[in-house]
């Protein structure tokens, strides 16, 4: 079911490469399109996965990419269609069709787990995933943003120059980007920990409860994310750290991100598995 959905989103990044390229309205018209059509496919990929297992499905390392890649395509639809700003799209719908080839190709099992069933870990999982494709479109924001800072201080103004919006417009949706993020983060944790702590209660045998501590890769790179996004926040409230200092901060804070997605997930062995 998700080869429909990786199809879309692979036709809309050629699109928006297109778009990118040479500025014609009429395939910017088709490459978001495409990509509703794509997030409308994946949603009913969704839809039915979650009537199959009862809950969002996120229980394996597959499914909760696609649904990382689900969160990332709506949460970068709403920007563009917020902000009437397609050039973003030749960054961000690449990641979507390379990341959605992950659930394509392996898509694993989404057991019905009656340990996972409680509200506490939906909102903690469902939270962190939200954070985590805040934190992409923030470090493709930021990104962007040293692209065209480096096209102004040429005093060369060319081909960037001419597609990207401002650094102003950057910066301010960086820092929105965020915000919501380092929230979302914030309940995903604190919530984890909550959930943990009953579900240990109910089955304190289960291997994944017991390995869930700070010596678990996983819950240590969400804790230190947490930590470098909210130095991010602070560096930028007390010590005037925005523009390109707050660009590479978020694209540090989401390369730590991916260490989750992909070795961590896929090759280390003593973490939890949901």
């Amino acid at each position: 079911m998700n080869v429909l959905p990786l199809i879309l989103y692979a036709a809309a990044a050629v699109a928006y490469g297109v778009h990118f390229a040479r500025r014609q309205p009429q395939a910017g018209r088709l490459a978001t399109t495409l990509l509703i059509f794509a997030a409308l496919a994946h949603t009913f990929v969704i839809g039915m996965q979650t009537m199959e297992v009862r809950h969002v499905p996120f229980a394996n390392a597959s499914s909760a990419t696609s649904t990382f890649v689900w969160l990332l395509a709506l949460s970068y639809l709403y920007l563009e269609i917020t902000a009437d700003e397609r050039a973003m799209g030749v960054f961000i719908v690449p990641m979507l069709a390379g990341l959605q080839t992950i659930p394509a190709v392996s898509p694993g099992v989404e057991r019905i787990d009656p340990l996972l069933d409680s509200p506490w870990f939906w909102v903690h999982v469902s939270s962190l995933l939200f954070a985590y494709a805040s934190f992409a479109l923030a470090s493709v924001l930021g990104l962007t943003y040293v692209v065209q800072f480096k096209e102004i201080k040429k005093k060369h103004l060319g081909y960037f120059y001419t597609r990207l919006p401002s650094l102003q417009t950057l910066d301010v949706m960086n820092e929105r980007a965020v915000a919501i993020g380092w929230l979302c983060l914030t309940v995903g944790v604190a919530v984890g920990a909550i959930w943990t702590g009953q579900a240990r209660a109910v089955a304190p045998d289960d291997p994944n409860l017991q390995a869930m501590s700070l010596n678990d890769p996983k819950i240590f790179v969400a804790v230190l994310t947490w930590g470098v996004y909210s130095f991010a926040i602070l560096a930028r409230q007390t010590m005037g750290w925005s523009g390109r200092r707050a660009a590479w901060l978020s694209a540090l804070g989401f390369a730590i991100v991916l260490l989750n997605f992909l070795p961590i997930n896929y090759f280390v062995t003593t973490s939890h598995t949901f």
